[in-house]
């Protein structure tokens, strides 16, 4: 038994495992493409909806594509509808994926796992490398599956399974309970749907018991960005929230049913695992068809049920000097400070580019207050390196300590460019009674989506360390030259043409792309240090990727 349930446990961990797989290759593969369409179709209601639903599906996750939405929903780039429909296509999204990899696909497991490794080992192009990854993490998820399975069936002869399952067949209330928690402790609804379904392909699970906790699963789901974005500002909040209302709206009513009579589950499924998957896209399908005309009074319920915060509240340093004396623990404080710094240049990188479509003083005003917080944070970090140094350091830890002075220089120099120049350059295109072409904007927010995510990739590169991400945002930076010197001549096209516009607004607008193109080398700077330790620079160059016999 004890066996059995390792086995069991490995195989959901691998499961999990394989979807982050998936995820993380469709970000450094597509994620600029992916927010792109997101901002392109999320001003329509609909449109918005059915770009959640691919990206979902595209992503393995609802949740990552909330996370997203609500980003551009604080940048003001969306709507309070249009970030809703998001939310709500996204799940409809993530439970028709459900329904795709739990298709009787074994057969093909070996050849797409073959071809996976071949290209993730052999290609040479980035991104081919990182479908390589997507196609090893879709065989990994399939496999995991069979696993479940696998393990669960003789599981349930188990006379201690068999009496939870019974209690949960007569108490449906604990059943979505639980479904929640699972899901919630997974991060990921989908996985604890396949899961159930899993269970309930082998006879462990009836039909209503499974249709109880895939329906706590869409709760627990729905939970995860509601709690990681209760601090974000209040757009982005109202996103998360706002779906998660929608979903205790539905799911609510039908586990009121469930629990005084016993559903006929026959319409939705041959067998109960059918049956469940089919439940989970048909609740996704209510919370869409229901919900989404009502999507401004779901906001307006969120902003209600969850009061903007205080917008001044002071934040603790991470730079504690009672540490000191232990550098090992004094350089992590650094490391974290430096993090706090990068997340608020961030912040300020998304709401500076709404200002060149419509100027807003107080949006202004609110990244000046950052940029001056961004100061105090490179002013503090630097004296306290300083004060580190007088202590006896290792080689290492001395080189720690003047990395992590020199991303602070350089995030410091991000804030600035985006607080002093591109504010400046937007107050110019007001006090000049100006605006980009339709065209030349476009170009601008295109690059600015591409440096937004670059940034969010420096933020994962200084929290995990990871070299090949370090090796991917060192990259980036070659591509961001290219793509800003492909954008000048795409303007100075525009210009040749004699558009208005752009005659009036072409030294705006050429400044614009220099400066972002500038703040994402100073973004960049934090993967230097991993990339060069990783072996991957020549000087200042990166090094080409090892073959597979090793040489360059």
């Amino acid at each position: 038994m004890l066996t059995l349930a390792v086995h069991l446990a490995a195989a959901v961990a691998l499961l999990l495992w394989s979807i982050r797989l998936i995820r993380t290759g469709i970000e450094r593969a597509f994620l600029p493409e992916l927010r792109r369409s997101l901002k392109t179709f999320g001003r329509n209601p609909l449109s918005a909806a059915a770009a959640g639903g691919g990206a979902a599906m595209v992503m393995q996750s609802s949740t990552a594509v909330i996370l997203i939405g609500a980003g551009f929903a604080a940048a003001g780039h969306l709507s309070a509808s249009g970030a809703l429909a998001i939310a709500f296509g996204a799940d409809v999204g993530s439970a028709l994926l459900a329904r795709v990899l739990f298709l009787p696909v074994a057969d093909v497991v070996p050849f797409v796992m073959l071809a996976g490794v071949v290209l993730f080992l052999k290609a040479r192009s980035r991104r081919t490398k990182q479908v390589g990854r997507i196609l090893t993490g879709l065989s990994l998820t399939l496999l995991s599956l069979g696993m479940i399975r696998a393990a669960a069936e003789p599981i349930g002869a188990s006379d201690i399974v068999q009496s939870i399952v019974g209690y949960l067949a007569t108490d449906r209330t604990s059943a979505f309970v639980i479904g929640a928690l699972l899901a919630w402790a997974m991060h990921s609804s989908l996985a604890a749907v396949l899961t159930f379904a899993s269970f309930a392909s082998v006879g462990l699970l009836g039909a209503p018991v499974a249709l109880a906790l895939v329906l706590g699963a869409n709760v627990g789901g729905a939970a995860v960005p509601a709690v990681l974005l209760w601090r974000a500002p209040a757009a982005a909040r109202n996103m998360a929230v706002g779906n998660l209302i929608a979903k205790l709206a539905v799911t609510l009513p039908i586990l009121a049913a469930l629990l005084l009579v016993d559903p006929a589950t026959s319409i939705l499924g041959r067998t109960a695992a059918d049956q469940a998957i089919a439940a989970h896209i048909a609740v996704n399908l209510a919370v869409l068809v229901i919900a989404l005309p009502l999507t401004r009074f779901i906001a307006w319920s969120a902003d209600r049920l969850a009061p903007p915060l205080a917008a001044d509240l002071p934040i603790a340093s991470a730079l504690d000097p009672a540490v000191l004396e232990r550098p090992r623990l004094a350089l992590s404080c650094g490391q974290r400070e430096l993090l706090r710094m990068g997340e608020t240049v961030q912040l300020m990188l998304t709401q500076v580019i709404p200002l060149f479509r419509e100027w807003n003083a107080d949006a202004a005003a609110l990244i000046e207050r950052h940029e001056t917080e961004v100061d105090r944070m490179h002013y503090d970090t630097k004296l306290y390196v300083a004060r580190l140094q007088q202590n006896e350091l290792t080689e290492d830890q001395s080189l720690d300590a003047v990395q992590i002075v020199s991303t602070a220089n350089n995030l410091e120099d991000a804030a600035d460019r985006i607080a002093v120049d591109l504010v400046g350059l937007a107050r110019k295109l007001r006090d000049g009674g100006l605006s980009f072409s339709e065209q030349g904007m476009s170009d601008v927010e295109s690059f600015h989506d591409r440096i937004v995510t670059n940034a969010q990739l420096a933020l994962s590169v200084l929290t995990t360390g990871d070299a090949e991400a370090a090796r991917q945002l060192v990259s980036e930076k070659d591509d961001i030259r290219a793509e800003e010197r492909r954008l000048q001549e795409r303007h100075l096209a525009r210009l040749g043409g004699g558009g208005r516009l752009s005659v009036e607004t072409t030294n705006i607008h050429q400044e614009t792309l220099r400066v972002l193109k500038q703040v994402n080398s100073a973004i960049t700077y934090v993967a230097y240090p991993i990339a060069e330790q990783a072996g991957d620079l020549l000087d200042s160059r990166l090094a080409r990727p090892a073959t597979a016999d090793g040489t360059a």
